[in-house]
């Protein structure tokens, strides 16, 4: 697979266009986390569905920059909601600055990833734009319902489901169709592209989850930092679902304490495994990344082509960090 092939071309031509500009308290909070240290898939993603429709991936980089600009706007504001110290191992952007600074920089960073499609000309421009702005607007509603979430245990998985496919997934199918648009892909296409990345983007989701609280102590962030920020994943939701009245009763006992303790991790971490959620939640990883490749076997594309789409499906599934 050519996967570093596409990171090296985006992360040179991210180096081109970040170029210094004042004032610097606006915008070295947007080249800190620019360059902080990622996985960069949201990006690649662009870069990869443009190569496999048979475009130069060179026309696709301003629209994988405005993906990843773009990504990286809705986590410093994330960061700031969720009060997290952490992202990708270092301090978060208004913990290092200032909470207006993160709004601030945040805001720089939508308006220059809008401003990286004016790269594009007519109809390409337009389909774009508008994927972008729906995207946008679907990542805001997934980021309100997250926070509504935090406030209420009268969530279940499928509302959680719909959350995450918001917040998550849409950005990862928008990121494939901007590949697909680029290349002059067919409709037909372009909508296979997009739905194989929406479920793909529900299975990486799911998988963060599991890495949370079960994934190696080098995942980037604070571990498990969904259960001390009493956040509803899919981990929670399960158990609570399937737990006992006295189980129940303890589990959202746990989740209402907001004071940070070991034993607490230890507690909730417990009753996950007792009720062998991570077994489940393997298993909806599994599901969603197979609804992701059925998608594959609709695209006119090389078979060659498709196998470097099932190969990318099942490493994301496989990943460990």
């Amino acid at each position: 697979m050519e996967l570093n092939k596409y990171k090296t071309e985006f992360l040179n031509h991210l180096k081109k266009r970040l170029l210094k500009k004042e004032p610097e308290n606006l915008y070295n909070p947007i080249y800190y986390i620019l360059n902080l240290e990622g996985k960069r898939i949201r990006p690649i993603l662009t870069l990869m569905s443009c190569d496999l429709f048979g475009e130069e991936i060179t026309n696709a980089l301003d629209a994988a920059l405005a993906v990843e600009m773009f990504h990286n706007f809705s986590l410093i504001h994330d960061d700031i909601m969720d009060g997290a110290p952490l992202r990708r191992g270092k301090t978060t952007v208004h913990e290092k600055w200032s909470l207006n600074t993160g709004i601030l920089s945040g805001d720089a960073l939508l308006v220059w990833a809008k401003q990286l499609l004016e790269s594009y000309d007519g109809e390409q421009y337009r389909s774009l734009n508008m994927l972008f702005t729906k995207t946008a607007l679907e990542v805001c509603e997934g980021q309100q319902y997250d926070f509504d979430f935090e406030t209420t245990f009268d969530v279940n998985v499928e509302q959680y489901i719909k959350m995450i496919t918001l917040k998550t997934a849409v950005l990862v199918a928008a990121s494939l169709k901007f590949g697909a648009i680029i290349a002059s892909a067919s409709q037909s296409d372009s909508e296979h592209i997009y739905n194989y990345g929406l479920n793909l983007g529900i299975a990486f989701q799911l998988q963060d989850d599991y890495l949370d609280v079960f994934g190696d102590a080098d995942f980037g962030k604070q571990k498990a930092g969904d259960i001390i920020e009493n956040k509803k994943t899919f981990l929670f939701l399960k158990t609570l679902e399937l737990a006992n009245e006295k189980d129940r009763e303890n589990l959202i006992e746990l989740y209402k304490n907001k004071t940070f303790s070991e034993d607490k991790i230890n507690d909730v971490t417990q009753l996950f495994k007792g009720y062998k959620i991570p077994q489940l939640i393997e298993e909806e990883i599994r599901k969603y990344t197979s609804k992701a490749i059925l998608h594959i076997d609709s695209l006119s594309i090389e078979n060659n082509k498709k196998e470097v789409l099932n190969a990318f499906a099942k490493q994301l599934m496989d990943r460990k960090i």
